[in-house]
């Protein structure tokens, strides 16, 4: 829920309030949708077990199953308390694959209540999703998760990897391994565990150049949204100015305009203004947008237009990825991912670029 108001996560019953409070709605009912739309075509041939309600019950009747329901919730009041039982309920059950709809915290979940006793697959509904245990995108999910029940589909070990929300919107980065989930593989439909920043000097020197290059091209009448990470942060760094290493910031002249937007914030901002986008894709992973900087959502990024979004990566990030693996995007809106979808130029040096596929 906490992706488009700005909130690096919703673990915990006090944010999710706060993240209500700030008008988010949430996105794993409509994921969880999608997913279950593409193992539609064989619901006469599977049985379904869900738990109630909003935790499986109403996204399997939207989609026409006539679901088992088992376990017992309040409407509106789930905690991972019943995330737990309901992983622990379908193990007893002996079922071939729970399929979640969340973030790292709701896979830790998942872990802690299974382990590696069944199959397990992730639905990306999350701000955070440093695991390797998610589809890249819901539909993709639901293709794996057929393939899967019809035996087309091999499992691997896949890390489950959680951070430490209040240390990550004070800025810091403190992610852990909690465990290895076995999941349905294939290369193209699952994400990568995501890595960590290249602790090189020369890729510190290559993020120095890109921002060089970045900032000398900033022109006076434009106004630019920097996504988050350290790869962005070297152009305010260059500029001598601060920026919210996670956070999604606005700078116009050269100057910090407003910190750590949520995307009603920015959809203000930008509003009648000439607005260009620099955003670089998460390492090992290659997500540039749907990934940690949802407050860019569909509506800014159709707004400021994919003419006006620059992407920058030091080689060695692009490298990270795998040789070959395009970019991606999953923004939870087709039209926006289709636009997105293509190629893009990528600024990896001074006056030097290369051309990526990106996926939509």
């Amino acid at each position: 829920m906490g992706g488009k108001v700005g909130l690096k996560g919703t673990d915990g019953q006090e944010i999710v309030k706060k993240a209500m409070e700030l008008g988010a709605t949430p996105v794993s009912l409509v994921r969880a949708t999608e997913a279950l739309q593409m193992i539609a075509p064989i619901k006469d041939e599977i049985e379904l077990i869900a738990y109630p309600f909003e935790m499986g019950e109403d996204e399997a009747r939207n989609c026409g199953f006539d679901p088992i329901i088992i376990g017992a919730i309040t409407r509106g009041e789930t905690t991972a308390t019943d995330t737990n039982n309901a992983a622990r309920e379908m193990l007893k059950l002996r079922v071939e694959l729970i399929l979640f709809a969340g973030g790292d915290g709701t896979a830790r979940d998942i872990y802690e209540a299974i382990g590696q006793e069944v199959p397990a697959l992730g639905i990306p509904a999350g701000v955070k999703i440093h695991s390797g245990v998610f589809a890249v995108n819901p539909r993709k999910a639901g293709e794996l998760a057929l393939r899967f029940l019809k035996g087309s589909a091999k499992l691997r070990e896949a890390e489950v990897m959680d951070i430490d929300e209040e240390a990550f919107r004070r800025g810091r980065v403190s992610a852990r391994l909690y465990g290895y989930l076995r999941v349905p593989y294939e290369r193209s439909l699952v994400q990568s565990v995501k890595s960590g920043s290249f602790a090189v000097l020369d890729d510190k020197r290559n993020q120095e150049i890109i921002a060089e290059y970045v900032a000398e091209k900033m022109e006076d009448d434009w106004y630019y949204v920097l996504g988050p990470g350290t790869t962005v942060k070297a152009i305010t760094d260059k500029l001598g100015i601060k920026k919210t290493l996670l956070g999604v910031d606005l700078i116009n002249k050269g100057k910090m305009v407003a910190m750590d937007l949520n995307e009603e914030q920015l959809l203000r901002y930008i509003e009648g203004k000439k607005v260009k986008i620099i955003v670089s894709p998460i390492g090992g992973q290659g997500f540039i947008f749907g990934r940690g900087n949802q407050q860019i959502s569909p509506e800014v990024i159709r707004k400021v237009g994919k003419g006006n979004i620059l992407v920058i990566a030091t080689v060695s990030k692009l490298s990270s990825m795998g040789l070959g693996q395009p970019l991606l995007v999953d923004t939870g809106d087709d039209c926006v991912d289709k636009m997105m979808s293509g190629y893009v130029r990528v600024i990896t040096g001074y006056n030097e670029e290369v051309v990526v596929k990106v996926a939509g």
